[in-house]
């Protein structure tokens, strides 16, 4: 199997990826079409066999132009370009220019009748009207540049025998013209090509949004090499690897870790959170961020190609092609409507007049207002520009989704499961409490604590030596080690034997007291871990330490209730006593402990037996199967691992547990404006056939009702890109 990449010229909506997964689709070896509207572009999986001048073959058919890349050339061009700019200009010229002929021909008839009146009534309804010629060729060439993109593709569309918009709107102007109704006829072009344009426009718009975040990432990066400024070089040529210098006020130019300095960077533009925050050595940067008061060297770990922000415009880009349920719907009713209302149209131009004493011209005009209400323009695009919308403002707050069905599933979630490490943990132990005990001071605990872990690479010991160093604590050094394994270690400071251990351990060599006992006991009902350091003759201290819990994530669950969430389960594979107290401080509704992988994925299933639609959000590689099995699938972004984030439908690029009741909001708002587009369309059009029907409408109202819903569907569907609800 191999993949080919196109940019095809002429793919401007949803109609052209019908045309073209029908005529690609046809090509022997093709196993799978992917579409970009974005970026105009399509990716094809075939058989090794099948040559990329096949399926340029097969795009030509269609009227359409494709041009085949390598990938390298196709992720320049997809993020870069887009669709031809100058095809984008030319249809803004011919529709200004379409739009000036019909209004100097409306002028031109009016002026030599000396009444604007007498021009109005060509436009006012039934019946025959003599044009100027001067004027007529005003409107034919009105007609001409208005259906300059339209005519083609209806011919296209008769060739496969496929009605679509196109084809109804060429039948409305031609049928218009042959009842010398020019200002119709011309009006009918014109506002056709301004409903086609508006939709071209109302993608790039979303499309602008997004390609925005590359202007953040600076052309070039200062390659450490010895010299004291080091020197820059392209982005796209700095290797994986490499030193790269960043000044205050500098914006990051690839994505490292800091292996000098320190400093504040604000990375809104990939995580979206709104604050500063603090970044050390060993800490991860975006391309794109702000380091705003620190200098720092950071050792560039992927390629310009492949920083998070590269992969957030590819996968954002891609989620569009992932079809929503409303789309789907929108499609199938769009295949047989538009067919179903030429079918009645015929009848009603032509059995009126044969079963009854109608006027053939009165019965022929009300086919034509059929014809133009009857255009799915409204219809087909109040979907596809919703969920642009949604995905791109989505992505702007830090929300990675991979799909408009992902996005419509999160209004329909009812119960969540969430992870406990990792996810309403930070994932890192950290030291709680210091208790010494036996005459010991707490540096002595700490001093003693950190050198028996100096060589263990336990996450605890982990925790007792970041604790050591942060106090400034020098460990001393130690000999004779022994590993316990499962149970603790051993080893001599300063000539003397210490050990260090869990709470069995303590029990195991029998040194434990009645007031030891309740010490850990109260550590362990808290859902800590403790940490035993004793000698050979007593016990020196404990030492407690525990997963932090996110400050949010109290907030966060009660969010996600006040969003309508029936139930919040929390699935760990921590023993119970440490789960029991995360869900007590969260407020979770259940928690479920010891789990493996196998039994979160079990856990899963019986959520979506009960609610009929959950939501897991995970961060680990445990947590895949469960992902994988849920509803709607979230991952922490930042520190989850690429497995979490490779299954999941949705990234959180910042870890904020705020996030998630942020997307079911936005998830429920961006159903709902599919909703209110779907209805106000299929409601115009249900009203003005009726009227068409009892033979009470005009051509002129029929073209200002359909172009009045194209235009509210559209700004409708735009307002997603606003994203006012950041109630976080």
């Amino acid at each position: 199997m191999k993949r080919l990449n196109f940019t095809i010229e002429g793919l401007d909506c949803t109609e052209e990826i019908k045309v073209l997964q029908k005529s690609a689709g046809k090509v022997p070896g093709v196993k799978n079409l992917e579409f970009n509207l974005l970026s105009a572009s399509m990716s094809v999986t075939v058989e090794d066999v099948v040559a990329a001048e096949q399926i340029l073959q097969a795009v030509s058919q269609t009227g359409m132009k494709a041009t085949f890349h390598d990938e390298a050339a196709f992720l320049k061009n997809s993020q870069a370009s887009g669709p031809d700019h100058k095809k984008n200009a030319l249809r803004e010229w011919l529709c200004g220019l379409s739009g000036l002929l019909a209004l100097a021909g409306f002028l031109a008839h009016a002026s030599s009748h000396e009444s604007f009146l007498h021009a109005l009534s060509a436009a006012e309804g039934p019946g025959p009207h003599e044009f100027p010629l001067g004027s007529m060729l005003l409107y034919i060439g009105a007609i001409v540049a208005g259906g300059w993109f339209i005519f083609p593709k209806a011919l296209q569309a008769i060739r496969r025998l496929r009605a679509d918009m196109n084809l109804l709107m060429t039948l409305a102007v031609l049928g218009a013209a042959i009842l010398n109704e020019w200002v119709e006829a011309a009006a009918i072009a014109f506002l056709f090509a301004l409903a086609q344009l508006l939709e071209t426009w109302s993608v790039a718009r979303a499309r602008r949004a997004i390609h925005s975040l590359l202007k953040l990432t600076p052309p070039t990066a200062r390659v450490v090499d010895g010299s004291s400024d080091g020197h820059e070089i392209p982005v796209e040529d700095v290797p994986v690897g490499v030193l790269v210098a960043i000044r205050p006020g500098e914006r990051v130019p690839l994505d490292g870790k800091i292996v000098r300095g320190q400093t504040t960077v604000n990375q809104a533009p990939i995580t979206g959170e709104s604050l500063p925050i603090e970044r050390h050595e060993g800490d991860e940067l975006f391309a794109g961020s702000i380091n705003e008061d620190g200098a720092v060297q950071i050792l560039v770990d992927k390629p310009a190609a492949d920083t998070t922000l590269a992969r957030i415009i590819r996968m954002v880009e891609q989620a569009q092609a992932r079809r929503a349920p409303s789309e789907q719907w929108v499609e199938r009713f769009a295949h047989y409507y538009t067919p179903a209302m030429i079918l009645l149209a015929l009848s009603i131009a032509i059995l009126p007049p044969l079963l009854t004493s109608g006027s053939w011209h009165d019965w022929f005009y009300q086919a034509l207002v059929l014809l133009v209400i009857a255009c799915p323009c409204a219809l087909v695009i109040s979907t596809p520009v919703s969920i642009i919308a949604g995905l791109t403002a989505a992505a702007r707050n830090g929300v990675l989704i991979k799909g408009g069905l992902h996005l419509e599933q999160a209004a329909r979630v009812r119960a969540v499961a969430m992870d406990k490490t990792g996810t309403l943990t930070h994932g890192r132990p950290e030291v709680q409490r210091i208790v010494p005990l036996n005459q010991h001071t707490r540096q002595e605990l700490m001093e003693r604590a950190a050198a028996l872990e100096s060589h263990s690479s336990h996450p605890l010991a982990d925790a007792i030596r970041r604790k050591a160093a942060e106090e400034g604590i020098r460990p001393p050094p130690c000999d004779h080690f022994k590993d316990f394994r499962g149970r603790g270690v051993e080893a001599s400071i300063d000539g003397r034997p210490y050990w260090l251990g869990s709470h069995r351990l303590v029990h195991d060599k029998k040194m434990e007291t009645p007031e030891i006992h309740a010490q850990a006991e109260v550590m362990e009902d808290a859902g800590h871990s403790v940490v035993a350091i004793g000698n050979d003759q007593h016990i020196c201290g404990l030492i407690s330490v525990a997963d932090t819990l996110r400050p949010e994530a109290t907030r966060a669950v009660q969010a996600l209730k006040q969003e309508g969430i029936r139930e919040v389960v929390m699935l760990t594979g921590d023993n119970e006593g440490t789960a029991r107290a995360i869900a007590r401080q969260t407020n979770i509704d259940r928690f479920m402990a010891e789990l493996l992988p196998e039994n979160k994925l079990q856990a899963i299933e019986e959520l979506g037996r009960t609610y009929g639609s959950v939501a897991m959000v995970g961060d680990g590689i445990n947590d895949a199967p469960a992902l994988a099995a849920a509803h709607l699938s979230i991952a922490m972004g930042a520190a989850g691992s690429d497995a979490a984030i490779e299954t999941a439908d949705v990234a959180l690029m910042s870890d904020d547990l705020m996030k998630i009741p942020w997307l079911i909001r936005h998830g429920k708002r961006t159903l709902r404006t599919i909703r209110q587009n779907v209805s106000f369309a299929l409601a115009v059009k249900a009203v003005f056939m009726l009227l068409a029907l009892a033979n009470m409408a005009t051509l002129w109202t029929a073209i200002m009702a359909d172009m009045g819903a194209s235009l509210i569907v559209i700004f409708n569907g735009l307002r997603l890109l606003s994203s006012p609800d950041r109630r976080l």
